[in-house]
């Protein structure tokens, strides 16, 4: 089998999670700088079997689209012009970036670390993968 990688894409920061071979575990992988996303994926792609790239869905309360989300059609219409065999996959990333901050807060991280935006958004990443796999 091949990896699952999930993105949380933002447009200054992109946080990245992937699964084990077998598509049980869900972990953080890195969190990049965006202008560098598609190079990172290049590299990561020919390093490692990917089957599908999940991408986070951002969308308000009421369910309507982000204000992120036009920047996210933009990136996955590179990514489809670099990467057309790959299949993308969207899923709804409301709350990540919270539930993201809670399970800092829960695991004992100290305070000044929790201010690492890097790291929420890698946390996210494994979030939205979580839900995917477990939908």
């Amino acid at each position: 089998m091949a990896r699952i990688l999930a993105l949380d894409f933002g447009t200054k920061r992109t946080g990245i999670a992937v699964t084990d071979e077998l598509q049980i575990i869900a972990s953080g992988l890195t969190t990049v700088k965006t202008p560098d996303l598609l190079t990172f994926l290049k590299d990561y792609f020919a390093k490692e079997k990917v089957e599908t790239m999940v991408v986070g869905e951002p969308t308000q309360k009421d369910g309507s689209p982000s204000q992120s989300e036009e920047a996210i059609q933009e990136f996955l219409k590179e990514f489809k012009e670099k990467f057309p065999q790959m299949p993308i996959e969207r899923a709804d990333e409301r709350y990540t970036s919270k539930m993201a901050m809670e399970t800092m807060i829960n695991s004992g991280i100290k305070k000044k670390k929790r201010r690492n935006k890097e790291l929420i958004d890698e946390i996210s990443a494994t979030i939205i993968l979580q839900n995917y796999l477990y939908k």
